[in-house]
């Protein structure tokens, strides 16, 4: 038995689906412990993309259990076109294999149209949010004025409590020049989504104790990355849950002392969706992976900003999330280069620092110290074995172990399942 937390080491879009999916073959039980339909993981299995917002990678393996965890914000709806998409590509989703925690608090048209007004307020200084009512529904849950799971097997309640929520909301939502949500419209389809969902609603805490103490395994599949986590990102452009490796804990209900391992993954280079500070940006790099097709958000369709592998990020998210080793993906992106950076620290204000600093004006202050190397100019989509790596492409990989303390076990070299090679 071996239980492994699976986090993003960048800002997110690092290819946590695909390595999610390469080591639930020998997992029991796949959790999400944090985030909402924000995110998007996509997974070729077979020649076959499956695109996933909410539900667990590991749903792609019939045999297997998947958990969504109290420290998700689930939209109801999303969640069914979801499963109705996988469903017709033929994936098996039923109450036994996909169970929702009780304790989640649920996203609600309101939240879509609070998140579309307070980006709209903001103006220039909007966050870049993808508008799904991700920050908006947190921010109930901390205010304690949240709707949770559980409500979705008491229609009567629920019902209720959308009334009175959509009355309050609306005063806000209408003053910010946004439509008005449509009270018993949005009741009646989140009554209908209920009655689906209510067989998969259950105490999920009691569901992991179960199978650790069954002698199954757990692997927990992060939402987003290091630098959009609320308490270690680059605040405040970032989400709103925790999504290191410790929101894996709290949003689950499994403790720290049950956790064995965790990876961090990230590309072989750097990418954000969205606004906010990036040291390492470079629009050459941007064109050539956009150009090769690469670099569209899965859940927003997107352009992603592009850079050079920033390993002051690294080095701290191996850090911040206790990671022993790197699952490092996208590394034939960088095939045709014929030389490669790596950001080995930074300058601000003529001080070199190894370590990001802490608020946005200083990380926009910072230059990049660059460090090159010679690149492997070497298709590397079909290599079968790590050992079978050029040399060059060997000596990069070795250099960013060295500036993060952390050692390599999985790298990728193309979306496929079988594109996965073990160090």
């Amino acid at each position: 038995m071996s239980n492994t937390i699976v986090v993003g080491a960048q800002w997110g879009d690092e290819g946590k689906g695909k390595i999610v999916d390469f080591l639930t073959e020998k997992t029991d039980v796949v959790v999400r412990a944090a985030g909402g339909s924000n995110a998007g993981h996509t997974v070729i299995n077979n020649g076959q993309k499956y695109i996933l917002h909410l539900i667990p990678s590991g749903i792609l393996w019939e045999e297997k259990l998947c958990v969504i965890g109290n420290g998700v914000v689930l939209d109801p709806i999303g969640l069914l076109e979801e499963m109705a998409k996988l469903r017709g590509q033929g994936v098996k989703i039923t109450a036994q294999n996909l169970r929702i925690s009780e304790t989640c608090h649920l996203v609600m048209p309101y939240h879509k149209a609070l998140d579309r007004a307070r980006e709209a307020r903001r103006g220039k200084n909007a966050i870049g949010t993808t508008g799904r009512g991700i920050g908006p529904a947190y921010a109930d849950k901390v205010e304690r004025n949240g709707l949770r799971a559980i409500l979705l097997t008491q229609p009567e309640k629920l019902a209720e409590a959308l009334r009175e929520r959509i009355a309050v909301n609306n005063e806000f939502i209408v003053a910010s020049g946004i439509e008005a949500v449509p009270v018993e419209e949005t009741i009646e389809k989140i009554l209908a989504a209920a009655k689906d969902l209510a067989p998969h609603i259950t105490n999920t805490t009691v569901v992991c104790h179960e199978a650790i103490q069954a002698g199954k395994s757990l692997l927990f599949e992060g939402a987003q990355g290091t630098y959009l986590d609320i308490d270690h990102g680059t605040y405040p452009f970032v989400t709103s849950s925790n999504t290191t490796s410790g929101g894996a804990c709290t949003g689950s209900g499994v403790p720290p002392r049950m956790i064995d391992k965790v990876v961090a993954v990230c590309k072989a280079y750097t990418t954000r969706v969205g606004s906010g500070p990036f040291v390492t940006e470079n629009d050459d790099i941007g064109d050539m992976l956009h150009n090769m097709g690469r670099e569209f958000g899965a859940t927003t369709g997107r352009a992603r900003r592009c850079g050079w592998l920033d390993a002051v990020l690294l080095r701290y998210a191996v850090m911040v999330n206790g990671a022993d080793e790197l699952a490092i993906t996208n590394l034939d992106g960088l095939d045709g280069l014929d030389e490669v950076q790596i950001c080995t620290a930074y300058k601000l204000r003529g001080e070199t620092i190894k370590y990001p600093p802490s608020t946005v004006e200083d990380i926009e202050a910072c230059e990049p110290i660059y460090e090159t190397h010679q690149g492997w100019k070497v298709d590397l989509s079909n290599t079968k074995n790590f050992a079978d790596l050029p040399p060059l492409a060997k000596a990069y990989l070795k250099r960013v172990e060295e500036l993060t303390g952390a050692k390599i076990s999985l790298l990728g070299i193309g979306p496929a399942r079988e594109q996965t090679l073990v160090a």
